[in-house]
């Protein structure tokens, strides 16, 4: 048994990589990132998928680090959108700031559990210290919390399920529960209502008005309907910057709703929290203060890179009760007087140091450069609005953030498949990527400045692309 044992410790201690080798792997890596950043990063930022591509096989032996760069550079930064481009002008961009590499490397190499406080009670403390700061950003009460979770879709999933079980509601309630929001609400809402097991309850679509935002008399009118029929309204979500427009629900009245009915009111927030850092937006996000949890995402507002979102509740009771769970083999780490636990409000027991990467960008950073960068965004794409205009388009609402929607209307033909062959033109010439979507059976072009890498220069190039494209499909016509 002994040679069994010490057999096995000689291969297994090569998962311990002596100086010498740390250092070459740690090199390459560093080539790696910095050939990304300052070369590779300006090139295309879509470019579709290389034909017969194949997988890199596993094997008994180990490769050489070279070899795996290699391959990641070619299958995987070459292809699909590049989402640390600056031109990167679909959806809603992610950042890739550096400094959230920096963070993830050091919670990475010490893989600080924090799950638990009594595990690693320095790094839930930070956590719980950035939650509070966004909680502060949001008039949210001293004694608020929540979680930083792995993007919106798990943080509104935790406020869905709170607001459920706050309410009391059970399997048996599902068919005559409501709960009201617009068709603009993001997809993983109602994903989330699913996984919560609530596929069955009643889902009111409340109209929107000419700006595309919910239509509060509408909705006050869906609430008293459903009581006088003998249902149970209790959950409202509103938007503060919708993916489709970039427009905030009228979120003061919602909140006068929701508290009149008694109504669990939930902001997802996911994208445009953050630009409640700006003063002179301020005033825009009127009521968010009064909701009762908010979803907000700081790989899109602050820029770092995917995979941090968070959601904070008023209510912690509430969502301690929903999510938190003893069990004997953990009886040591029960301490009613350390910090709350992320696992207490949760779904997640096993958790990484997530919250490494934003807490050392704030701090290296500043809040006047991230503010200042948000605000940028703002106008960039409030000149896009006047500038796509000028050459010829429709638009959308007035952006009141970063996010608006564009179509070209021409002389003959339809408009729907012009501006689907436009999309296509730019996905084809790769130096931008936009995306659309399709609003009351109408076909639009969105653009999203949500890249702390975006500047004059890139919204300059979308709009020539733009105008290059329309005269292409016009000559083809």
């Amino acid at each position: 048994m002994l040679e069994k044992i010490k057999a096995l410790e000689k291969l297994s201690k090569t998962l311990e990589p002596e100086p010498k080798l740390r250092d070459h792997w740690n090199e390459q890596i560093k080539q790696y990132a910095d050939h990304f950043l300052d070369i590779r990063n300006p090139g295309e930022t879509y470019k579709a998928e290389h034909p017969n591509s194949s997988l890199l096989e596993f094997d008994n032996s180990p490769k050489p680090i070279e070899e795996l760069i290699q391959y990641v550079q070619k299958k995987v930064d070459d292809t699909g959108i590049n989402p640390a481009s600056s031109k990167h002008f679909g959806y809603i961009p992610g950042g890739g700031l550096f400094t959230t590499a920096l963070g993830d490397y050091m919670a990475a190499t010490t893989n600080r559990y924090v799950g638990i406080s009594y595990a690693s009670p320095g790094g839930v403390r930070i956590e719980n210290q950035l939650i509070r700061w966004m909680c502060q950003l949001m008039g949210y009460p001293d004694t608020a919390l929540g979680n930083l979770a792995s993007g919106g879709s798990i943080a509104n999933l935790i406020a869905i399920v709170t607001a459920r079980d706050h309410a009391g509601i059970k399997a048996r309630d599902f068919e005559s529960s409501c709960i009201y929001l617009t068709e603009h609400v993001h997809h993983c809402v109602q994903k989330a209502l699913r996984i919560a097991g609530m596929a069955d309850a009643l889902i009111r679509y409340v109209p929107v008005n000419e700006e595309m935002k919910m239509d509060t008399q509408a909705l006050d009118q869906l609430v008293r309907e459903d009581l006088t029929h003998g249902l149970k309204p209790f959950l409202l979500v509103g938007s503060a910057g919708t993916t489709n427009t970039g427009v905030i629900d009228p979120l003061d009245e919602m909140a006068d709703i929701a508290e009149q009915h008694q109504l669990w009111f939930h902001v997802d927030a996911a994208y445009g929290g953050f630009f409640m850092m700006v003063d002179d937006l301020k005033p825009k996000f009127k009521g968010i203060e009064r909701s009762d949890s908010i979803t907000i995402d700081p790989h899109k507002g602050l820029f770092l890179s995917y995979g941090l979102g968070a959601v904070l509740i008023k209510n912690v009771q509430a969502v301690f009760k929903s999510h938190h769970y003893e069990a004997n083999y953990m009886q040591d780490a029960m301490d009613p007087e350390r910090e709350i636990s992320p696992a207490d409000v949760s779904p997640e027991l096993t958790k990484h140091f997530r919250g490494l990467r934003m807490w050392l960008s704030l701090h290296l950073y500043g809040l006047d450069a991230l503010q200042a960068a948000i605000e940028e965004k703002v106008w960039l794409c409030r000149y896009f609005y006047e500038k796509i205009q000028e050459i010829g388009f429709e638009t959308g609402p007035p952006p009141e953030l970063s996010v608006m929607i564009y179509r070209y209307v021409p002389e003959e033909g339809d408009a729907d498949t012009f501006n689907q062959k436009l999309v296509q033109y730019v996905h084809e010439d790769g130096r931008v990527f936009v995306s659309s979507t399709t609003i009351d059976g109408v076909f639009w072009i969105r653009l999203a400045v949500g890249s702390f890498r975006t500047h004059l220069e890139q919204v300059e190039l979308c709009l020539e692309i733009l105008k290059e494209g329309v005269a292409q499909i016009n000559v083809v016509a």
